[in-house]
């Protein structure tokens, strides 16, 4: 279940809601993983922005999400928080932001698709 924390800049919310947000169009996902993470398995659709490169993408990231709420995903939750933090004091805070807990690990453990 989505949850918010005030003193955080992002929601956390599960594998499954964010595989229903996608699902229904209302958000990307970026994974905030190393590269050679990201080759090894990725949520299908996710586009590749490492996490110490955020703060220098955030026009790329606007332009991905279109409007769309942004999803960060890592391996198992604690750098998409980061990405998310990084994203807010890089100005993007116009936009919804959620951080996806558990990761990739609890995506491929949903059995929710991977790859391209």
């Amino acid at each position: 279940m989505a949850t918010k924390d005030p003193r955080e800049p992002f929601t956390r919310i599960t594998v499954h809601e964010a595989k229903q947000k996608l699902d229904r169009g209302e958000a990307v996902l970026i994974d905030v993983r190393d590269p050679h993470e990201y080759v090894e398995v990725h949520a299908t659709g996710a586009r590749l922005i490492p996490v110490n490169t955020v703060m220098n993408e955030i026009k790329q990231i606007r332009e991905f999400a279109n409007g769309k709420e942004v999803l960060f995903i890592c391996r198992s939750g604690q750098r998409s928080a980061l990405a998310a933090e990084f994203a807010t004091a890089a100005g993007l805070d116009d936009l919804p932001l959620y951080n996806v807990e558990g990761g990739t690990l609890a995506w491929v453990e949903a059995g929710f698709p991977t790859g391209d």
